[in-house]
């Protein structure tokens, strides 16, 4: 039974992790996840397909760790951006917008991030789920119990700030997606019951 190379430290095992994960956000949104080889991938990391499979099983798997990552940046950007001290619904504005302008700063990487992983099937539709999931419950933790937003309505507000997104994407406009903020922020308003 083979082990990793005592000789390798965790932390260069974390940046090849995060160099290959970097080379298929690079590699993957020039060419698209279908023309994307990990070959290209590895090349462009400067790691050997040896080191690549000791990370991810395939391609695909590799593309799943780059959203987690991707999304996982973009709701501590959201996270960030909350002042407890303001009112919810300033709070909720405040924190969309600082969320979509992280997504609009790389635009070609949202575009294929938000369009590939409808091509991985039930894999691609788990991971999905679980940053939709992830996005409900910040809201939820941040409106709280004050006004009538449930589990099922937030997940609805995440569902429609998602599809804001994707048609943004579709019309060309995946660099100004911070100008979605008032529409979505009005979506969480009006499944949470708010008057205003």
């Amino acid at each position: 039974m083979k082990t990793r190379e005592s000789s390798t430290a965790p932390s260069a095992q974390t940046d090849h992790h995060g160099r290959l994960l970097d080379a298929m956000a690079l590699v993957a949104a020039s060419q698209g996840l279908a023309a994307t080889s990990i070959a290209a991938v590895v090349a462009e990391a400067g790691v050997s397909k040896r080191t690549f499979y000791e990370h991810f099983t395939g391609k695909d798997d590799c593309f799943l760790a780059l959203y987690r990552a991707a999304s996982g940046s973009a709701l501590r950007t959201l996270r960030e951006a909350v002042d407890p001290t303001q009112p919810w619904q300033h709070q909720v504005e405040h924190a969309l917008g600082a969320y979509l302008a992280h997504l609009a700063s790389g635009p070609q990487l949202v575009r294929m991030l938000f369009v590939e992983i409808h091509h991985l099937g039930q894999p691609g539709a788990e991971v999905r789920r679980e940053v939709m999931q992830s996005l409900a419950d910040f809201m939820l933790q941040t409106i709280q119990d004050r006004l009538a937003l449930t589990p099922d309505r937030a997940m609805a507000a995440v569902g429609g700030i998602h599809e804001l997104v994707l048609q943004a994407i579709e019309r060309g406009e995946a660099d100004h997606l911070e100008r979605l903020a008032p529409e979505a922020s009005a979506v969480v308003r009006l499944l949470a019951g708010a008057q205003k």
